[in-house]
């Protein structure tokens, strides 16, 4: 039976988020991003672009949202099958899900959109941003994410620092660490320490990718170290304890195309 969902998915448990709803404000066959992340588990990128355009309607996303049942959720998320970011209409779909549902707004982003003062203005409206940050230099840029010839990170490191000197809601850093990039461990921080985000996340490929996770020994000495160093700063990793809840999603199959196959444990989250 066809899904009653195109455009809305999970809720899936996310060690980040709590409960958490997906919202796809792209909702095509093939991911579009401007990033070709080596870790993605969405496979490689054929659909580059820097264009915001408006592929789903606000109007659809509402009416959806109108007919799920009741469910516990903590947080509404933008995220899917690409950059949440390169939709148009994303400050104005946060604004119409804002005045039906009480639940806060989070949207993950790959940060390369960042210095245009469209993009920060629609992130301004969600209560929790998170910003992906796993390089440190152009070189990196160009081995672990693979961006989009017009995308510099230059570009992207001031636009996430311009945000968060201006932003009121809870920002913070996520960095995907790989074999690639764990010797920048020292340069990351002081990133961290010059943008001074409110959280960061240490992340590794849980998902089905192409490239191995590090182990849990490593993150948990990445993380420890970040927690030396980063002051004010809360880390936390994907290898924490957390405490798993059993979450009805309203489409798995939708779910398992738009996030993947799930982590270690067999759990899909944000």
């Amino acid at each position: 039976m066809e899904s009653a969902y195109k455009y809305i998915y999970g809720p899936v448990f996310s060690w980040r988020l709590g409960i958490s709803l997906g919202i796809d404000l792209l909702s095509q066959e093939e991911k579009i991003c401007n990033f070709d992340c080596v870790y993605c588990q969405l496979g490689p990128t054929k659909n580059y672009t820097v264009n915001r355009k408006i592929y789903v309607p606000v109007k659809e996303v509402i009416e959806e949202l109108e007919k799920l049942p009741a469910t516990k959720i903590d947080y509404i998320t933008f995220s899917g099958r690409g950059e949440p970011t390169l939709a148009g209409n994303l400050g104005d779909c946060i604004k119409a899900i804002k005045a039906i549902r009480k639940e806060k707004a989070a949207v993950l982003t790959n940060s390369a959109l960042m210095d245009q003062g469209e993009v920060r203005k629609d992130l301004a409206l969600a209560d929790f941003v998170i910003a992906k940050l796993d390089v440190c230099s152009p070189e990196s840029l160009r081995e672990v994410n693979r961006p989009s010839e017009k995308t510099k990170f230059s570009s992207i490191l001031e636009g996430i620092k311009e945000f968060k000197n201006s932003y009121a809601g809870k920002f913070a850093l996520q960095i995907m660490f790989i074999d690639s990039n764990r010797d920048n461990i020292a340069k990351l921080i002081y990133l961290v320490n010059y943008i001074k985000p409110d959280e960061v996340q240490i992340n590794t490929p849980l998902r089905p990718a192409k490239i191995r996770p590090l182990s849990e020994e490593d993150i948990v000495r990445i993380k420890d170290y970040f927690r030396r160093v980063c002051s004010g700063v809360n880390v936390i990793s994907v290898y924490d304890e957390r405490m798993q809840k059993e979450v009805l999603a309203i489409s798995d199959e939708d779910t398992l195309k738009r996030r993947g196959k799930g982590d270690k444990n067999g759990i899909l989250s944000n």
